[in-house]
């Protein structure tokens, strides 16, 4: 098989449409309902402040993802290499893009493999779910774990995205069992991450129930793949339906707080939409222990590893001072502040 494939074919589209056309959700985060109260006297040096902790058992010193984004095409190579460098050098974790392509075509692992570049930070493999309902089981997810030397596997699941192409895998049926089945003989964790449109809390209590140890709420208000599907789309009849779900799914906001309550033992990641470390620092108090990031870094990566990290830097700096401004010296602090309250504009 050639990098000229149906599915890498996909992966330069889909790289492509993010940077040329608008694809944002209808939906916002819902992170603009909430506000910090400020302490004016913080009584804490800006120094003090630390961003270290701890995901799956993996060390980070920032609670930054820089989420799973491309890879499995020769010419996106070059996008994850400045992404693990960065992530490296700022201590971050990193999610690939699916390496479906790369199972298909052992060619098209290099494209995948960063682990050479970031041997310290936490780094998460990914495929979709619903692949185990088309002949994937635990080999080809242990290859996918083991190509990149991940700490653990994302299962990305996109029931929408899926039913809105026209080359789209849409027999779901059956496929928490497959999950839970993979749950309990992949020797690393999972995580259950959706692309843009969150999880309710009865997905969120099925997942926990079948294994599954952390959930990246991936919640609506940023990237709308049904709006990336659509620039894909070959007809019009197409473009209309995929239209119809920009304003589908949860806000980021509400899909972490439900998670959250749903499966109180399980590691909540915080993603879609997120614009800067405020609203890091907002998804950290509403209880996550990571908040994902994609679209700030993408165009970033497509320059130098020196362009992602100066993204990555104002985050962080953005997130600090937004902690010291509450008085929380560290994540802990930050987890069960008071100041981050309901706001009505």
């Amino acid at each position: 098989m050639s990098q000229e494939s149906p599915t890498a074919r996909r992966k330069v589209d889909h790289v492509r449409i993010n940077l040329d056309e608008p694809v944002s959700s209808a939906i916002s985060t819902g992170l603009e309902r909430y506000r910090f109260i400020p302490r004016a006297l913080p009584e804490l040096d800006l120094d003090a402040v630390r961003t270290d902790g701890r995901v799956l058992g993996v060390a980070y010193r920032a609670p930054l993802l820089i989420s799973s984004m491309t890879g499995g095409a020769g010419g996106v190579t070059a996008i994850n290499r400045h992404l693990a460098e960065a992530a490296q050098e700022a201590g971050i974790a990193m999610g690939v893009g699916s390496q479906r392509a790369a199972l298909e075509d052992g060619s098209l692992a290099d494209s995948f493999r960063v682990r050479d570049l970031a041997p310290d930070i936490p780094l998460f493999a990914n495929l979709g779910a619903v692949q185990l309902n088309y002949g994937y089981g635990l080999e080809h997810c242990r290859r996918a774990v083991d190509m990149i030397q991940a700490d653990a596997l994302i299962l990305h699941i996109n029931a929408v995205q899926e039913a809105v192409q026209p080359e789209g895998d849409t027999r779901w049926a059956g496929l928490l069992d497959q999950i839970e089945r993979l749950a309990a003989e992949l020797p690393c964790p999972i995580i259950a991450k959706e692309v843009g449109w969150g999880f309710a809390a009865d997905d969120v209590h099925r997942l926990a129930s079948a294994g599954v140890k952390a959930i990246d709420v991936a919640g609506a208000g940023g990237t709308s793949w049904s709006e990336v599907e659509k620039h894909r789309a070959a007809t019009a009849s197409e473009r209309r339906v995929a239209a119809a779900f920009a304003g589908w799914g949860l806000p980021t906001a509400e899909a972490l707080v439900l998670a959250r309550a749903a499966a109180p033992q399980l590691e909540i990641i915080a993603s879609g939409g997120l614009r800067d470390g405020v609203d890091m620092a907002k998804c950290l108090a509403l209880g996550a222990v990571l908040a994902g990031m994609a679209g700030p870094f993408l165009r970033a990566a497509t320059v130098s590893t020196e362009a992602v990290l100066e993204e990555i830097a104002v985050h962080l700096r953005t997130l600090r001072i937004t902690m010291f401004a509450i008085g929380a010296a560290d994540l802990a602090a930050l987890r069960h502040t008071e100041r981050l309250q309901p706001w009505t504009p």
